[in-house]
């Protein structure tokens, strides 16, 4: 999936090795005009839901179309506010389709919404899912975790070195979309947008299983298509325990570039508002028109022009009489909303990095031959023989390359043993990890 308009975009879904259904829904819109860029730019959202049965797959999807649609209908409301209105509308919906059936009972999913402007990138966030940017070497998420571990570390009841994991569970979420009828929306940016800027939205099937170091330096490494099948490949290599949905927006032209816009900035609390004489002006233009209708049916020529004459001269006049714009606060660097970015991670290919790939396919190669698998090795093989040349020459980048293409490579031929099979297949590795897929 490609745009002219500055951007190059990914986007992959997939429910996972242990999970039946996928509870992860995702919305891509982006801007088909120079003039839909200017207004509300390209809009990426990730929501992952939660609930029994049913419900959480039906609060995502409702998120997913309602979100993006709301923002995209207020063309009065400035993007932040128009943003943030459509996440509290597509709230109430879903508490109110949740408290309609005892079947999706408290439902709800998190939502993490990109919207790419040339004034800059806002975002809007309720959840866990993330949402990254990758600048040069260093990986930084613009979103907090509305979980109880990020909300304590950031209330200072646990320290920076405290085992999280150990101390509280890491799934259990503070905030959604859904569960009740008034949510907080955590509404941040805009943050400036340079060149080759690299934005990665995701579920937590993702991050749950693959780190950031690995995440930032397969992003850096491919291109935005072949950066998420690897990391969805990745993820689910590790078990992949969860749905995992990624979204990648690749920074590759001018359209988007911050410091280029000759934009006014975005402001937050700015509408458009009819001016009281204009509404006056058309609904006299539409009475002398229905007049003027009406006087020519009855042969009354003259005052029918008369009419007439007179509904032109309103319709110029509500025409001069523009649509009042009301400032709200402007945005931009040096007042931006939010806190983020609030982790920065450097992620430079490395060798480190790429032993641990190796040491994974080494493992999954071997769980293979053990498991008869019925594949063509050869493709296999030179992926192996460029990554370990491109290693010892210290070209770190081209390894990791080779090893997600190999990885890739493997995973599409795992499922493929699950049809062939008419069954699953599951391998186990060293550590005790057990991938099954099904066909």
């Amino acid at each position: 999936m490609t745009s002219p308009l500055g951007v190059q975009l990914a986007s992959l879904t997939d429910v996972g090795m242990r999970r039946t259904t996928n509870q992860d829904s995702h919305a891509v819109l982006p801007a088909d005009t120079p003039e839909l860029l200017q207004a509300r730019g390209h809009l990426l959202m990730v929501a992952d839901g939660m609930g029994a049965h049913a419900a959480g797959e039906l609060a995502s999807k409702l998120a997913a179309e309602g979100v993006p649609y709301l923002y995209r209908k207020y063309t009065e409301l400035s993007p932040p506010d128009a943003l943030l209105r459509a996440f509290r509308e597509t709230n109430i919906e879903i508490n109110r389709r949740g408290r309609a059936n005892t079947d999706f009972h408290n439902m709800g999913t998190t939502s993490s919404v990109l919207v790419l402007l040339p004034q800059g990138a806002i975002t809007g966030q309720a959840g866990d899912s993330r949402i990254y940017r990758l600048r040069g070497d260093t990986l930084s998420q613009l979103t907090f975790d509305h979980s109880l571990q990020w909300e304590l570390r950031a209330a200072s009841q646990l320290s920076e070195t405290a085992d999280l994991s150990a101390a509280v569970p890491k799934n259990v979420i503070t905030r959604s979309l859904g569960p009740n009828p008034n949510v907080e929306i955590d509404l941040e940016g805009p943050h400036p947008i340079a060149l080759d800027d690299v934005f990665l939205l995701c579920s937590d099937g993702l991050t749950g299983r693959v780190e950031d170091q690995e995440i930032g330096a397969i992003l850096s490494c491919l291109p935005p298509q072949e950066a998420a099948q690897a990391l969805v490949d990745l993820g689910n290599l590790r078990g992949g325990p969860d749905n995992i949905t990624v979204l990648i927006a690749k920074v590759s032209g001018p359209e988007l570039v911050t410091a280029e816009s000759k934009l006014e900035p975005l402001r937050l609390g700015s509408f458009q508002r009819w001016h009281p004489v204009q509404i006056g002006l058309w609904i006299a233009a539409l009475v002398c028109a229905l007049a003027a209708s009406m006087m020519a049916g009855t042969g009354h020529s003259t005052a029918a022009a008369v009419a007439l004459g007179g509904t032109a001269v309103a319709v110029l006049a509500a025409i001069i009489h523009r649509v009042n714009v009301v400032a709200g606060k402007p945005l931009g660097p040096s007042r931006m909303l939010g806190r983020g970015p609030y982790t920065h991670v450097t992620c430079k290919p490395n060798h480190e990095l790429v032993a641990k790939l190796k040491a994974t396919l080494d493992e999954l190669g071997q769980a293979a031959r053990e498991g008869n698998w019925d594949i063509n090795w050869q493709p296999l093989e030179e992926s192996f023989r460029e990554a370990a040349a491109a290693d010892q020459t210290g070209n770190f980048a081209e390894a990791v390359r080779q090893y997600c293409r190999a990885i890739s490579y493997m995973m599409n031929e795992l499922r493929l043993q699950s049809g062939r099979k008419g069954g699953a297949t599951t391998i186990t590795f060293r550590d005790q990890t057990r991938v099954k897929s099904e066909h």
